[in-house]
């Protein structure tokens, strides 16, 4: 080796594409049913060792059911450091993809037209390369951080985290020792919006909060008979009349802190009028385009009934009918929406929760929201960071049992045309190149100023 060569590591960009490509290849479909679902091991397993393999010392972790594997690592920073640890969280899991409705194998990771394509894409091995390619970097670059970073790689998110971050925080709270703040999934993605004097803005979409996340199964009962008889206890009109009255209710608008703050900052960047006394706001929502929809159902409390189920002969009243509810609740709402489902539902409908999540929700301040809003204008001088909440739900809800302060900021510049909502579980997701790459700039300036 010449005086004045030297030994250069890889970066992050160098890997990331593959490694999202590589994550995609894994299917790792969580049908939300133990017997059918594929589990996260074979996908675990290969994040452990590209840790190990640069240096890290990791743990691996089965929650509770076989197969369902996560994993985690640490970074260590500053030894006189009194300053909380940082926890990154991924979840390695996919909903499921029917092949036939796709352009391309939705497990190919396939690379063209500047996109990578496949189940997972943008929920979430986008993000879980970019954390990992980042990892390594860090580890090899020998990088000591203003705090102590936790990497998590997660199972189960996609059916609520029962054996996953659910199953971790009850029984393993040690993982999550020294740990104060959380970014994870579904935010730190671009907006692009027209300003009154002619220049463009790209809004960074930051999560500080998450409606609560309730599925409801309601049950009749009646009497059962002969379906030529007259009838007046028949549990399947009572299970319809509940479900129809539920599924054509609107609940009041609530205007929320986080969705307060991005609806001023949408108003002062685009001079419209985005305020709460806005006649129509959920309709005035869509002159931002397709992302209406995400805000849009952060504006009130929502019940859509997903599941009906009843008899088993056409010529036989049934005894039971039933149905479930996919209930999403805005924070502090939870009394007054239970309150006007029973009024809803009536006396003679029982209800009971299949699954119950807590809403979060955190305020737009602090150092951390500014490592944010710094990392995007390091690397995009046209970006402003505002904060939203989603409509959905992620680990987060775990994580702020144990007094964890949780964001969402998965950095991605996306083309303006570009209907991200539309790929969230969509078929033929895919993300485009250039964000991931734009991403893990972003997230290596993030870290490295957390």
């Amino acid at each position: 080796m010449g005086l004045n060569e030297r030994v250069t590591t890889p970066r992050a960009t160098d890997e990331v594409v593959d490694l999202v490509s590589r994550l995609i290849r894994f299917d790792t479909s969580n049908t939300g049913d133990l017997e059918t679902t594929r589990g996260e091991e074979d996908c675990a397993k290969w994040v452990a060792q590209r840790l190990e393999e640069v240096g890290y010392v990791t743990e691996y972790v089965e929650s509770g059911q076989p197969g369902r594997g996560n994993v985690f690592a640490r970074l260590a920073g500053p030894p006189d450091s009194d300053r909380g640890a940082l926890l990154i969280h991924v979840h390695l899991d996919v909903v499921p993809a029917a092949a036939e409705d796709w352009s391309v194998d939705p497990f190919s990771g396939a690379i063209r037209d500047g996109y990578i394509w496949g189940r997972g894409a943008v929920d979430m091995k986008d993000m879980a390369g970019m954390v990992l390619a980042l990892a390594r970097q860090f580890k090899r670059d020998e990088v000591v951080p203003p705090r102590e970073i936790v990497f998590a790689f997660l199972a189960d998110e996609e059916a609520g985290g029962t054996w996953g971050s659910q199953w971790l925080v009850e029984h393993r709270p040690d993982l999550f020792e020294g740990i104060t703040e959380a970014v994870g999934e579904v935010g730190g993605f671009s907006l692009t919006v027209d300003r009154p004097d002619g220049e463009v803005r790209r809004l960074y979409l930051v999560e500080t909060a998450e409606k609560g996340l309730s599925w409801m199964r309601l049950t009749a009962e009646g009497r059962a008979g002969h379906g030529s008889f007259l009838h007046d206890e028949n549990a399947v009109t009572e299970i319809a009349a509940a479900v129809a009255r539920i599924g054509a209710h609107t609940f009041p608008l609530v205007m929320t802190e986080s969705v307060a703050g991005f609806l001023a900052a949408l108003s002062e960047e685009t001079g419209l009028d985005f305020s709460p006394d806005t006649p129509d706001l959920e309709t005035a929502l869509f002159k931002i385009g397709n992302l209406a929809r995400i805000i849009g159902a952060t504006l009130r409390d929502t019940a859509n009934p997903t599941m009906l189920s009843a008899g088993y002969k056409a010529n036989v009243i049934p005894q039971k009918a039933e149905a479930v509810i996919d209930c999403r609740v805005l924070p502090g709402r939870q009394a007054e929406f239970e309150a006007a489902i029973d009024e809803l539902i009536g006396p003679n409908v029982k209800r009971e929760w299949i699954t119950h999540l807590d809403s979060v929700e955190t305020t737009f301040d602090g150092h951390l929201v500014d490592a944010m809003n710094d990392a995007i204008l390091a690397h995009d001088p046209q970006g402003r960071t505002v904060p939203y909440m989603l409509s959905g739900g992620t680990d987060a809800k775990a994580f702020a049992k144990l007094g964890i302060r949780c964001f969402g900021f998965a950095p991605l510049q996306l083309p303006p045309d570009l209907d991200f909502a539309a790929l969230f579980h969509g078929i033929d997701e895919r993300v485009p190149v250039d964000a991931v790459l734009f991403g893990t700039n972003v997230l290596e300036h993030f870290v490295l100023n957390s």
